[in-house]
């Protein structure tokens, strides 16, 4: 601006110098310095909208910096909550596991106890057809067992439920519809989930792995986004169990709950 500014004056000058030499009249020099103002009026005019462009520029770009940043750090939080859930689901699967494999080993240890009561030196009783029922059985249940382990959850529930048909009175039916909630629970199929579990609450009252459905039938009520039935449940839990490690879990999950 300063420069146009020299340049206005430089020309003024000439002009000037130009009229009092002679070469100009008095409106001729008049005119000529008229027409260098407004061609510099326009000059100045067109200089503010460019630096105005630029600053509206500048501010378009801040506005895009700041709103990429707002973006990463929502990127961040995403990907970090992510890998929370991941950790949650893992570790509750891995406390299933361990919770099924506590319950047979509690579950067997009568068997167990009873052969190991046998004289030594008795010889082995002979074969009946009740021997033969619960090999069938118990090689029944290993092989569905086998496939839930591998966590070929499909195969399991098939597989569960033709061993729930041919042996409907086994003492292991509590134990196979637990595992059915859970290989339901799984494949994201929660409904299904809460009907398995609801079986070993209701037809099962005593057996130990009561308080433990009580507590992923709230879990599945969550996925499901039923919080005021998911929350109803952990206090039922914590109410008729409240001595159980279902019900210490419960109690953290009800804190949880908004």
């Amino acid at each position: 601006m300063n420069r146009l500014r020299l340049w206005l004056f430089a020309g003024l000058c000439l002009v000037a110098a130009h009229a009092s030499a002679g070469l100009f009249s008095d409106d001729e020099a008049r005119k000529q310095i008229e027409q260098l103002e407004a061609r510099l009026s326009r000059l100045e005019e067109g200089y503010k909208q460019q630096t105005s462009s630029m600053l509206d520029l500048l501010s378009q770009v801040e506005i895009l910096n700041q709103e990429l940043r707002k973006l990463r750090g929502q990127n961040e939080e995403l990907v970090h909550n992510l890998q929370d859930a991941e950790k949650r689901q893992k570790d509750f699967y891995v406390d299933l596991d361990a919770r099924v494999r506590r319950f047979e080993t509690t579950e067997n240890a009568p068997q167990q106890a009873a052969v190991a009561a046998q004289p030594a030196a008795a010889p082995p009783p002979a074969r009946t057809i009740v021997e033969d029922s619960q090999a069938e059985e118990n090689a029944a249940y290993e092989e569905s067992y086998g496939f839930y382990k591998v966590a070929n959850y499909e195969k399991a529930l098939v597989s569960f439920r033709e061993f729930l048909k041919k042996f409907p009175d086994s003492t292991r039916a509590p134990n196979v519809h637990y595992l059915m909630g859970n290989s339901y629970f799984a494949l994201d199929d929660f409904k299904r989930s809460i009907a398995s579990y609801q079986v070993v609450v209701s037809k099962f009252e005593s057996n130990a792995k009561v308080p433990d459905a009580w507590l992923n039938i709230a879990g599945c009520q969550q996925k499901l986004n039923d919080i005021p039935a998911a929350r109803k449940t952990l206090k039922l839990l914590v109410s008729k169990y409240p001595d159980s490690t279902a019900a210490g879990k419960a109690k953290k999950r009800l804190a949880s709950l908004k």
